[in-house]
């Protein structure tokens, strides 16, 4: 993170705005992920008020490839500025436009250290799903041998499939004998 020399009246600053500023709700639906989220317009429209009252201002600009700059600013000059880059998956116009809004939004949340009501949507985004964590499960197998006794021990098919990763033929193979 970049900073100007000094930061005593930026922090001032952000110490009032953090006193007028409340918790950002989360008003967006996100139907891929089944979620809600803090829309940039929603953040922005929070945060407006606080920021002047507090003599601050945010300013963002895109730079070299796929990078935001995010620049907090003060009316004494002091700053706070950082940039990071996010690689859309496809380099369409559409999707580098929508890299930038959310880069935006992420950027603002964390140089302000907003409160963004159980904000979550960057997370559901990048973790594996439960399958992929799964050790998949091979017919004739050692592993195979140990669930089909499992099974045989009283074990559910449930149990087995919350520790490993099948296909519709092995899990038919596990219940048929």
């Amino acid at each position: 993170m970049k900073t100007s020399d000094t930061i005593g009246e930026i922090a001032k600053a952000l110490h009032k705005f953090h006193s007028e500023v409340g918790k950002i709700k989360k008003g967006s639906n996100n139907p891929f992920f089944k979620s809600k989220y803090a829309a940039l317009p929603d953040i922005l429209d929070a945060i407006s008020e606080p920021l002047s009252s507090a003599e601050l201002v945010i300013v963002q600009f895109p730079c070299d490839n796929w990078g935001l700059t995010t620049r907090l600013l003060h009316v004494s000059g002091e700053y706070f500025e950082e940039t990071y880059h996010m690689t859309p998956v496809k380099q369409t116009p559409q999707d580098a436009g929508s890299v930038i809004t959310y880069q935006r939004r992420y950027a603002i949340g964390a140089i302000l250290n907003l409160n963004i009501d159980e904000d979550d949507d960057g997370n559901k985004a990048s973790t594996p799903s439960k399958a992929a964590t799964l050790l998949p499960l091979v017919i004739g197998s050692e592993e195979f041998s140990k669930c089909k006794q499992a099974l045989l021990n009283g074990y559910t098919i449930g149990k087995i499939k919350s520790k490993y990763s099948m296909t519709a033929e092995v899990e038919k193979a596990l219940l048929n004998g």
